[in-house]
């Protein structure tokens, strides 16, 4: 019996050498005809712990690895966090000006003059 393959996206990868793979089908209802969506998450084996959350991976069926973990990764593309922009960049190069309760800024202040006796 031939093993079966399925493509989805990792949804987690928080668990050493298993990432979370949610897999989305498309299916016909029996009653109405509308084409309504189900989705798995299926527990899959990463070696080298490469795949990331968004990544879009091929898993195939195997022997039973864990508990839950029955499938491994053959194959994947990248586009997940490892390629996104983080909070932190988006705002890189720019300075933050600090402000006192009076809505002016602190630059601005002069400092007071000491008086002489």
């Amino acid at each position: 019996m031939p093993r079966r393959v399925l493509e989805g996206k990792v949804v987690s990868n928080k668990c050493d050498k298993t990432v979370t793979v949610l897999v989305e089908r498309r299916v016909k209802d029996p009653m109405y005809g509308k084409i309504i969506r189900r989705s798995a998450k299926y527990a899959a084996h990463d070696e080298t712990n490469q795949w990331n959350v968004g990544d879009i991976v091929t898993i195939e069926e195997c022997r039973p690895l864990s508990k839950s973990k029955n499938w491994r990764v053959i194959s994947g593309k990248a586009t997940g966090e490892s390629q996104a922009k983080t909070v932190d960049d988006g705002d890189h190069g720019k300075k933050s000006v600090k402000r006192d309760l009076s809505g002016t800024k602190a630059a601005d202040k002069k400092p007071a003059a000491k008086k002489e006796k």
